[in-house]
Order: C-alpha cells, then sequence, then structure tokens
C-alpha cells in the first residue's frame, strides 16, 4: 500500500513539474523572441524567421536604442525618458504608499465613523474603469492649469491606485492586535505619531507588496502617461511606441525597436526577480485577508 502511495505522489509531483515547465516556456516565448530579435543585424531581423538563433550576435542595437534612436524629432534615444520613469515611479509609488497606509490604518484600527462605508465608497473607484475618468480629469487639468505636467500625471497614479492599495492595507492592519492602538492612546499619542512610531515598523512587509504592485502599474502604464504626462515629462512605455519604426532608408530596423522595448520592460522584470521571496513573505503575512 505504502508503495503504491509513494508512486502516486512521484507521478503527481513529476505532472506538477511537468505543467510549471510547460507554462513557463510558454509565458517565455515572446521574452526569448524579443531577446533573439535584438541581438540580430537588421537585415537578419527582416528576413530570418523570429526564431532563428542571431549569426553574430552583438549589442549594438542596444546603444542605439538608448542613446541615438529616434522618437519623432528627438534622435537621442530612450535614455532620457528613462529617468522620466524613474522619477514619475518613485513619485507616484511613494505617495500611493504614504496615502494607503494612513487610509488603511484610519479604516482599521481608529473607530472612525461609518469605516466600512468609507471604504465602500473608496473601492468604488477600483471598479469603474479609469478610461471613463480620462476626460473630466483632463478638463479639470486643463482648467487649473497643470495638465501635461509632472504633478498631473503624479495625480493621476495616485488617484487610480489608492483604491486597491488602500484595501490592501486595511486587510493587514485588521489581523494587528488592537491592544497596541489603545496602549498608545492611554500614553496620549495621536494619530500621526501611533502611525510612525508603532504602526510603520510593523509594515515592512506589506509595504513590500503594496510597492511591487505599485511600481508595475506605474512603469508599465502607456495611457494615462500618453495623456497626462506631456512632451517634456513622457515615460519610456509612451517613448517605445512612439519610437521611429524606419531608419534612413526607411527600412524598419526591427533590432533597435526589440532592444528598446527590452530595455524598458527589464527594471519590472529584475523587480520581480530580486524581490519575489518578499512579495510572498508579505502575502502571507496577512496582505489578502478579509
Amino acid at each position: 500500500m505504502s508503495t503504491t502511495r509513494n508512486s502516486g505522489v512521484i507521478i503527481g509531483r513529476i505532472g506538477l513539474y511537468a505543467f510549471l515547465i510547460t507554462a513557463a516556456a510558454f509565458f517565455m516565448i515572446p521574452l526569448v523572441i524579443v531577446f533573439l530579435t535584438s541581438l540580430k543585424d537588421g537585415v537578419e531581423a527582416r528576413t530570418g524567421s523570429i526564431f532563428d538563433l542571431p549569426q553574430s550576435p552583438d549589442l549594438d542595437s542596444y546603444v542605439i536604442a538608448w542613446t541615438s534612436a529616434c522618437i519623432g524629432r528627438d534622435c537621442n534615444g530612450i535614455s532620457g525618458r528613462f529617468w522620466n520613469s524613474i522619477t514619475l515611479t518613485v513619485l507616484a509609488s511613494g505617495l500611493s504608499l504614504l496615502f494607503a497606509s494612513l487610509n488603511g490604518f484610519a479604516l482599521a484600527m481608529w473607530n472612525l465613523r461609518r469605516a466600512n462605508l468609507i471604504l465602500a465608497m473608496l473601492l468604488i473607484g477600483a471598479f469603474v474603469p479609469y478610461q471613463v475618468m480620462i476626460y473630466p480629469l483632463v478638463r479639470m487639468f486643463a482648467i487649473g492649469g497643470f495638465h501635461q505636467t509632472l504633478a498631473a500625471i503624479v495625480t493621476v497614479h495616485v488617484l487610480f491606485g489608492l483604491p486597491i492599495l488602500t484595501l490592501i492595507f486595511r486587510n493587514f492592519y485588521v489581523g494587528l492586535p488592537p491592544e497596541l492602538i489603545k496602549a498608545a492612546r492611554v500614553d496620549g499619542a495621536g494619530f500621526f505619531q501611533t502611525w510612525r512610531l508603532i504602526i510603520l515598523p510593523l509594515s515592512l512587509n506589506i509595504f513590500i507588496v503594496a510597492g511591487i504592485l505599485s511600481v508595475t502599474g506605474v512603469w508599465n502604464d502607456y495611457l494615462l502617461g500618453l495623456i497626462f504626462a506631456g512632451a517634456n515629462w513622457q515615460p519610456m512605455t509612451v517613448s517605445v511606441a512612439s519610437l521611429a519604426a524606419t531608419n534612413a532608408t526607411g527600412v524598419p530596423d526591427h533590432a533597435v525597436n526589440m532592444s528598446a522595448t527590452l530595455l524598458t520592460a527589464l527594471p519590472p522584470l529584475l523587480l520581480y526577480l530580486f524581490s519575489g521571496k518578499y512579495f510572498v513573505r508579505g502575502v502571507t503575512a496577512g496582505a489578502v485577508k478579509g
């Protein structure tokens, strides 16, 4: 009986690993195609199969994409937009995490009247397609005089990211001992002092979870960056989409385009690779508790 049971476990484990490897290989196909194409020269990228290995692989297309590829009339590559994306992501994600943590703490542990109603109203924004709100926001920002500025695109990302991030923080804080807050209040601590001295040091794991979600969402965004960022603060995603598809001879340079695409996708990819275990740790610590 034990032999049969062990055989069933082994077969099940082999099947599980086979499924996981197959699924990983399937989702890796686009990345492999992009990487192989980026190592080819222009002629090879245009005429060969997308699955062919590069005959003479080099990194010239990465240098061109970074330093001299044309985006409209600007032929300085995507390097400038990289720093735009860095600035935008740091500001938008930082403010989103700050406000979401404060909101989650207030809704979970501060005995706020009608906290559940406020949370429900806030979450309505998470289920309304943001495309519906784009035109009203454009009109509001235009009237306010800061449409297509850094302030506009940061504000939009904070507004659209706040509902879900608030829910994540609120669900985490619900699981903390309420005696901590009672003791702080007895000692005379106010709302912000309690959050800074007690809640914040306990929130590292949930900040990692929410931070990964926020950074990935902001960095990978295209539509909001296209509409609200303006020419001076275009993120990398908008620049890659606008990258000149032809060179001086009018022939598409697929290698340069794929190199720019891979450079744009690299930061969130590295983020997941190096922080994946912390993401899982944060989730299991209570990020998805109801």
